[in-house]
């Protein structure tokens, strides 16, 4: 296992991070992963003793389940050797179908959701009882929120932090322009600023290299990918000519990905992957883990054997050839004014550089 700096603060992290995703299995989440307290607590254990320093949940997994069986599973562990980060924004009681009266009631109530300072405050305070935590390293914020001032978000989270609650914020699922204002915000008012942006990213979804690594980069902020197996469509379960039952990607076809362009690149994962005796997920995994911008790697396993085949990732190094296989067959179409600024500027960067 390798350890990187979170973006640019003096926090460093492994270079695989465990997700939480799958402990709890409660609401909607039961699709992504519904592991009890002793399974749960296994794989972290595992991935502990593999170097596996960072984990990271959200208050809104498996409606706070996600948390409690965390907190139960890291309570052994030391606590100084430890990354923890967890998130707000969403509903804790997400039902679905037919609600309660009092179900209803509290679906409707705008308050439990977003990030208003008093949303933030309950939400802190929640999670660090569930996690039996006095603090998380990394307090991340799930969402844009449309109706709350972002002056407000950022000056509830920055109380956070100079409370002791939280070491460190972060964000996720931002367009770069609300990235970018995040942080002019901060400046400006000399607060806590974002310091990473949790956003899906995978070989076969590469649109966050449009506009928000090239901000990552100069801003330096950490980049950690969510759903780095876009939904298990990368597992090398999924070909053109069968779709296994059951999976997660089968019964919840998300995040959306180009499946004809996610086909070919399989092809290219599998014909590499064959040749070194590995899965396409492991490839899938270690072509992120190339990408010089990438922090860390949020991985989420529903079984030991899942685990122990992301976590094996690390170790996979490929040849400048199959580098550039995986780019010819994943790369981004141009676009506007992406292709106008390397015409104009590439060449000049290209000498001085």
């Amino acid at each position: 296992m390798r350890y990187r700096k979170l973006g640019r603060t003096g926090l460093v992290v492994s270079e695989i991070c465990l997700g939480a995703a799958t402990f709890g299995g409660d609401g909607f989440w039961k699709a992504v992963g519904a592991l009890e307290q002793e399974a749960s607590t296994k794989l972290v254990r595992t991935a502990f003793d593999k170097g596996v320093t960072f984990i990271d949940t959200a208050n809104v997994y498996a409606n706070g389940l996600s948390e409690q069986v965390l907190g139960q599973a890291i309570k052994d562990l030391p606590r100084d050797e430890l990354a923890i980060a967890t998130k707000v924004f969403g509903r804790m009681d997400a039902f679905s179908g037919e609600r309660t009266p009092e179900q209803e009631r509290r679906y409707n109530n705008a308050n439990l959701w977003g990030l208003s300072r008093k949303h933030i405050f309950d939400s802190i305070d929640a999670s660090l009882e569930r996690l039996q935590l006095d603090y998380v390293d990394l307090y991340q914020i799930h969402a844009f929120d449309p109706v709350t001032p972002l002056e407000e978000t950022l000056e509830a989270l920055d109380e956070v932090v100079k409370s002791g609650r939280a070491r460190y914020i972060g964000l996720c699922n931002f367009a770069a322009w609300q990235i970018a204002k995040s942080l002019g915000v901060s400046e400006r008012h000399g607060l806590a600023r974002f310091e990473s942006l949790q956003m899906y990213y995978s070989i076969a979804s590469r649109d966050l290299e449009r506009e928000v690594v090239p901000l990552a980069k100069d801003q330096e902020l950490a980049i950690l990918p969510w759903s780095p197996l876009a939904g298990g469509f990368l597992s090398g379960k999924f070909t053109r000519n069968s779709a296994p039952e059951g999976v997660r990607r089968s019964v919840v076809d998300f995040p959306p990905v180009d499946k004809e362009k996610a086909y070919d690149i399989i092809d290219v994962m599998k014909e590499i992957g064959d040749a070194r005796g590995v899965s396409v997920a492991r490839i899938a995994l270690a072509w992120l883990l190339h990408q010089k911008h990438v922090t860390s790697v949020i991985i989420g396993a529903k079984t030991e054997a899942q685990l122990n085949d992301n976590l094996a990732a690390v170790s996979v190094e490929f040849s400048g050839d199959e580098l550039k296989r995986l780019d010819e067959v994943s790369k981004l179409k141009p676009e506007y004014p992406g292709w106008m600024l390397e015409r104009q500027g590439g060449e000049r960067a290209s000498k001085l550089s």
